[in-house]
């Protein structure tokens, strides 16, 4: 990774850095002068020189997808002429194409045919978050979970024989893991897969409707294999939740024996991916169609594994899959972009009501109260893309061998998890509140938000429910990503915490040493907002890192507490779930604004590390507004202070509005994405 990415710890925050009671100057953006004034200027931005900031390294990488784009545009129409079926395999014919671009394969081995670059594939599935969204979930099903659980949890002898063909998209495949009766709860999965040794087979089965697998994408017209995840069973015992390779249909797409497809139908969006619900009755394949890269099975029926522990061999095995929730949360965050685009656009075209009488309609985006509604929003935008760019190139070392500790694949599993639930909340507001700036425009489907809304409306839900998610990674806050984690459901997590000294707990958390090491930055009292400092970012991040210690602490106290009083683990967890989820979103929150504010201070001065620094203020102090009630109520925001952050926030949108366009062109969607002639012309 670049050297100014910062990889801060995801279990205990940075100490907050040491700052004189009071704050002596202003954060990077502000310009001497009053606070809360417009007396400070806007820089006047190179939109290419902010653009190559967001590309990146991979630049070459993002300009090959765009142009793909503009090749397809044709299909953002297609998808509200065509019928379903029809869409169906005009979106699979596009994800064709793409393979032989090369653009779809960049993560997979040069020898396979591949671009051995897994930062390369992230950074090309983001982009192509920009066009139909349906194209992009075909992509990830193919390319992204069917073929890299064969990448990641299979061997040589399953690369030499898949990979080459499913790179190429001569091998359509699927990923069976979800069935109707589990979601989340993986390990707790009904398909079986029995282990027959006389004949050196495996015997796939669904035993009822609940196990059934269902909602995977590509199942229900155009997969003829699955990666199928199941419990395996040798000689009578259960091992655990593994994958295998399972054929599901002939080259003329006829399901195999023993295989039943249903198709779930019309979905609320993305009907350009064929989503299926599959059966298998005593579906009997190959003893080396078990993916064995962390688990095995010889010939006459022992069960081999380097990894003794059933609960961390799982963990490991779907840890080794996080690079769909790290595609996931960063498409959701390029389709915010195309939202913000369209509406500021809109924005700067669309007139109404005048000053006076004797003046023209005001443009929509001259409004303070438009300005408050999108430029916090695509200041978030900003926040978010360069903590997705942190996640992105942790997952390029972890895959790549650069990294190989394991505390660090934990962290990246959490940091992965709650940037994706994160950024793909963000995408739903975001998209919505832009739909509704646009008025009845944005209403039609032509002008995108219909497409946008319906198609990224899952992204909360597919590669981990938000909220479970945001489990995982206060489960690794609570457990300091103790040696116990990988082991831990639930319960082990309330009955870990409650088995520790509350001293320890405190110390971990360092909540007292940080209330003494801020607390004269943080005074209380009404004089609060006639000091400097509100714009200093050491000041932002102390709030931040309060809010999450404070948090942290409070769970754990809690679940201690529950404990101690002769709770059942269930019960006290499930008293004590919005404090553990609460927490995890304050964590994921401060690595956000410390992405942020590392990208913006790396970077050389001049005009658009002023505009980067006006918007890391804009959103950090927009967040401390959201929760100002927390801050409040915790001592950490005087009234006064906090009425002085929302003055603070007008005078930034104000700052923001001769940027807005510049801002989001720095995008570089290719404006045949953006279509709605009737909002950007």
């Amino acid at each position: 990774m670049s050297a100014d990415t910062v990889h801060p710890s995801a279990v205990s925050p940075p100490a907050v850095p040491d700052v004189p009671a009071v704050p002596t100057g202003p954060g990077p953006s502000a310009v001497p002068g009053e606070t809360g004034t417009d007396a400070r200027r806007s820089p006047a931005v190179d939109v290419g020189a902010l653009t190559a900031l967001l590309d990146g390294r991979y630049a070459e990488v993002r300009d090959l997808v765009r142009a793909n784009l503009d090749t397809w545009s044709g299909v953002l129409e297609d998808a509200e002429t065509m019928d379903h079926h029809a869409f169906r395999e005009r979106v699979k014919d596009i994800v064709l194409e793409l393979a032989a671009t090369g653009q779809t394969g960049m993560g997979f081995p040069e020898e396979y045919g591949g671009g051995g670059d897994i930062g390369a594939s992230v950074a090309a599935f983001e982009t192509l978050a920009y066009g139909d969204l349906s194209v992009l979930v075909k992509v990830g099903v193919q390319f992204g979970l069917f073929g890299g659980a064969i990448l990641q949890l299979g061997t040589r002898e399953h690369h030499d024989r898949y990979l080459a063909d499913l790179v190429r998209g001569d091998l359509l495949g699927c990923f069976a893991m979800t069935e109707t009766g589990h979601g989340s709860n993986v390990q707790a999965l009904g398909t079986r897969a029995t282990y027959d040794p006389a004949t050196q087979e495996f015997v796939i089965t669904t035993p009822d409707d609940g196990a059934r697998k269902d909602y995977i994408g590509n199942a229900a017209r155009h997969a003829r294999v699955a990666v199928v995840f199941a419990q395996l069973e040798v000689g009578g015992s259960s091992e655990g939740v593994h994958a295998f390779v399972v054929p599901l249909r002939d080259e003329q797409g006829a399901c195999l024996p023993g295989i039943r497809i249903e198709d779930d139908g019309l979905k609320m969006g993305l009907n350009g991916v064929d989503n299926g619900r599959i059966w298998f009755d005593d579906v009997r394949v190959s003893r080396e169609a078990l993916l064995n890269r962390f688990a095995d099975v010889t010939p006459d029926g022992v069960y081999e594994s380097a990894i003794e522990s059933p609960g961390r061999r799982f963990f490991t095995m779907l840890g080794t899959l996080v690079q769909g929730r790290v595609c996931v949360g960063g498409a959701g965050i390029n389709a915010a972009k195309v939202a913000l685009t369209i509406a500021i656009k809109y924005g700067l075209r669309r007139r109404q009501f005048e000053a006076s009488s004797d003046a023209p309609e005001e443009l929509l985006l001259d409004y303070g109260l438009h300005q408050r509604r999108l430029f916090p929003l695509l200041a978030r935008t900003y926040a978010m893309h360069f903590a997705q760019e942190v996640v992105a190139g942790q997952l390029h070392d972890v895959t790549s061998g650069l990294v190989t500790d394991e505390h660090a694949k934990r962290e990246l599993e959490a940091r992965a998890a709650g940037t994706k639930a994160l950024g793909t909340w963000h995408a739903t507001r975001t998209i919505q509140e832009c739909r509704e700036a646009c008025g009845g425009a944005g209403y039609l489907a032509v002008n995108r938000f219909a497409a946008l809304k319906a198609d990224t409306d899952v992204f909360t839900t597919f590669e981990g429910d938000n909220h479970v998610l945001l489990q995982l990674v206060a489960k690794g806050l609570l457990t300091d990503y103790a040696s116990e984690f990988e082991d831990m459901d639930q319960l082990g997590l309330v009955r870990f915490v409650a088995g520790l000294a509350v001293e320890t707990v405190v110390e971990r958390t360092r909540v007292h040493q940080l209330l003494e090491r801020i607390k004269d930055v943080l005074p209380g009292g009404d004089d609060w907002d006639q000091e400097a400092g509100i714009l200093d970012s050491d000041y932002q991040l102390a709030m931040f890192r309060f809010r999450e210690e404070h948090m942290i602490s409070g769970a754990a106290r809690r679940l201690k507490r529950g404990m101690d009083d002769g709770m059942a683990p269930g019960e006290v967890f499930s008293r004590v779930q919005d404090h553990v989820i609460g927490a995890a979103h304050a964590h994921v929150e401060r690595l956000v604004l410390e992405a942020f504010v590392a990208k913006v201070r790396a970077m050389p001065e001049g005009e658009e590390k002023v505009a980067m620094a006006l918007l890391c203020d804009l959103h950090a102090l927009s967040a401390l507004e959201a929760d100002r009630a927390w801050f409040l109520e915790h001592g950490r925001l005087s009234v006064a202070r906090s009425k002085a952050i929302t003055r603070e926030i007008g005078s930034l949108c104000r700052r923001v509005r001769p940027l807005a366009e510049d801002l989001v062109d720095a995008f570089a969607i290719p404006p045949a994405m953006l279509r709605s002639p009737d909002l950007v012309g």
